[in-house]
C-alpha cells in the first residue's frame, strides 16, 4: 500500500522535514526533490507528459508545466487517458486561511489550477480549511470563519469562472454526505497509521487527529450531491504543493476499498523565501514573501535588500565568472512569472556569463512582480461579498462541463446588477471596469452572472 512506503522511509528523512505544517532542509540546505518522489512514491512530471496535455487541449502548456514548477504527480497519465476517451473528470484544491493577506506562494496552487479549469473545461470545487487553521493556528472558530471570506475574494481575483467553481469552508459546508464520507475515511485508518503519516504525538489535541478525513474526501464526488448526483466514478485531479501529499496518500490508500477511484494528483515545489531556497515562503516573517498587499515600493524594497543573490562580490569579479543562477532568487522568481521564455533564457544567459549584474535583474523582476501584484490587486478590489456569496452558495453548475462562451458583456447587465444589489460603491464599479481592461473577463463575467440571477 502506499501509506506503508511512507512509514518505512520516515525515519531516512533526517537531514529534511516536508509535511503540510512544515518545511525545512538541514543546516539551511535546499529541499531535495528527487529524494522526496522516492520517499513519498510519486512520479516525476516528464515532457512527454507535458507534450501530451498540449496536444489534448491545443494550447501552450502554462509556464509552471513549462518549466517543471509542477514536476511530480501520481495517475495523472490516467486522467489524460480517461480525458481522451471523452470522459470527464473535476479539479479541487484548497487553502488554510490563517492570514489576512496571501503572499505569491499562495497564489501559485490557483494561477495553475485556473489554467487546468479553462484548459480541460472542467468543474473545480475549493476547499477552505478554516476549521484545520482555528485547530493549528489557535484561531478562534470567528476569526478562521472571516479569513476564510477575506482569503475567498483574493482567489476569485484570480479570474476563476463561477458557472464551474465552487468555494466552501469546512465550517459552513461540513454534513450530509461530505461527513458520511469523512466517518467512512475514518473509519479505515488506524491512530499508529495516523501517527506514522503526519507524526501526530500524545501532545497533540485529538482535533488535528480529525482532521485528515476533512481534507480526504473532497476527492470523492459525492461528497457534492448538488454537483455530481449519481456520478460517483467521477476521478478527481488535484494541484497542490508536495507537502500536501501525505493526505492524498491517505486517500488514495482508503479510496479504493470505499468504492472510488483514486484521485489523481499534479504537485509542485516550493516558492522559496527572498532570503533563499530552503524551504518556502513563511507568512510568519513578512521579509521573507512579496504579498498581494505590497505597494510597488515596498516590492522593489523588499527585493533589493533581501532577495539573496547569486552575483559576485564585486563588479570584476562577477564580469570575469558571471552569477550562480542556482542559487540565485531573482532569477528563480523570473522563472515562476516572467512568461516570455525567450527573455528569460536571455536574462539567464547574459546575467550568467557575467554581462549583465544583479541591480538589472533586480529591476526587471522588480517590474514583472508589480504589474502582477497590481493587477490582482485591481481585481481584489472589485471583488464583493455578493460575489462571495455567489461563489459559495451550495448550488447546481449545469454547465459545468461545457465549452465556455464568448464573453457578452455589456453596460446594461452591470447598471442592473447595481440596481438590483445596490451594493457596489463607485469605486467598486471602476475596479470591475479597470478588471476588463486587463483581460480578467472570468471577474466580470461574475457580475452579468449575479446581473442575470437578480433579473
Amino acid at each position: 500500500m502506499e501509506v506503508d512506503k511512507k512509514e518505512e522511509l520516515a525515519s531516512d528523512s533526517s537531514d529534511q522535514t516536508v509535511n503540510p505544517w512544515e518545511v525545512s532542509a538541514k543546516e539551511g540546505g535546499k529541499i531535495d526533490y528527487d529524494k522526496l518522489i522516492d520517499q513519498f512514491g510519486c512520479q516525476r512530471l516528464d515532457d512527454s507528459l507535458i507534450d501530451r496535455v498540449q496536444r489534448l487541449t491545443s494550447r501552450q502548456p502554462h509556464v509552471f508545466l513549462r518549466r517543471g514548477v509542477f514536476f511530480a504527480h501520481r495517475d495523472f497519465n490516467e486522467v489524460l487517458d480517461a480525458y481522451e476517451r471523452g470522459d470527464k473528470f473535476y479539479l479541487y484544491t484548497g487553502r488554510g486561511p490563517s492570514s489576512e493577506a496571501l503572499h505569491l506562494g499562495h497564489l501559485i496552487p490557483f494561477m495553475f489550477t485556473k489554467y487546468l479549469q479553462e484548459a480541460f473545461k472542467v468543474p473545480l470545487v475549493i476547499q477552505l480549511t478554516d476549521d484545520e487553521k482555528c485547530m493549528w493556528k489557535n484561531l478562534s472558530v470567528e476569526e478562521s470563519q472571516r479569513l476564510a471570506r477575506e482569503n475567498a475574494k483574493d482567489i476569485i481575483a484570480c479570474g476563476f469562472d463561477v458557472t464551474k467553481t465552487f468555494i466552501f469552508s469546512d465550517f459552513d459546508y461540513v454534513g450530509g454526505a461530505f461527513y458520511k464520507n469523512m466517518v467512512k475515511v475514518a473509519k479505515c485508518v488506524t491512530l499508529n497509521k495516523a501517527m506514522g503519516i503526519f507524526g501526530f504525538s500524545g501532545e497533540d489535541h485529538i482535533g488535528k487527529l480529525s482532521f485528515p478525513p476533512v481534507q480526504a474526501v473532497p476527492s470523492f464526488p459525492s461528497s457534492f450531491p448538488h454537483l455530481f448526483p449519481g456520478k460517483d466514478k467521477l476521478r478527481c485531479l488535484i494541484p497542490c504543493a508536495i507537502d500536501q501529499d501525505p493526505y492524498f496518500r491517505m486517500t488514495r490508500d482508503v479510496a479504493p476499498r470505499l468504492g472510488y477511484s483514486k484521485p489523481a494528483l499534479i504537485e509542485s515545489s516550493f516558492f522559496p523565501a527572498l532570503q533563499g531556497e530552503n524551504g518556502k515562503m513563511s507568512a510568519s516573517d513578512p521579509n521573507s514573501a512579496i504579498y498581494v498587499t505590497d505597494t510597488a515600493k515596498e516590492i522593489k524594497n523588499k527585493i533589493n535588500r533581501y532577495a539573496f543573490s547569486g552575483g559576485q562580490d564585486s563588479i570584476e569579479k562577477h564580469r570575469e565568472i558571471g552569477a550562480n543562477l542556482e542559487v540565485d532568487i531573482p532569477v528563480k522568481y523570473l522563472s515562476f512569472f516572467l512568461e516570455d521564455d525567450t527573455e528569460l533564457e536571455h536574462i539567464k544567459k547574459e546575467y550568467g556569463e557575467g554581462r549583465m549584474l544583479t541591480g538589472e535583474v533586480k529591476k526587471r523582476l522588480t517590474e514583472v512582480l508589480t504589474e502582477m501584484v497590481e493587477r490582482h490587486r485591481m481585481a481584489r478590489a472589485a471583488v464583493t461579498d455578493e460575489m462571495v456569496d455567489a461563489f459559495m452558495a451550495v448550488r447546481p453548475l449545469p454547465n459545468m462541463f461545457e465549452s465556455e462562451k464568448p464573453l457578452d458583456f455589456v453596460g446594461s447587465s452591470l447598471c442592473r446588477y447595481y440596481h438590483c444589489t445596490r451594493s457596489m460603491t463607485r469605486t467598486q464599479r471602476k475596479r470591475v471596469e479597470e478588471c476588463l481592461e486587463v483581460g480578467n473577463g472570468c471577474l466580470v463575467a461574475t457580475v452579468k452572472y449575479l446581473s442575470n440571477s437578480y433579473n
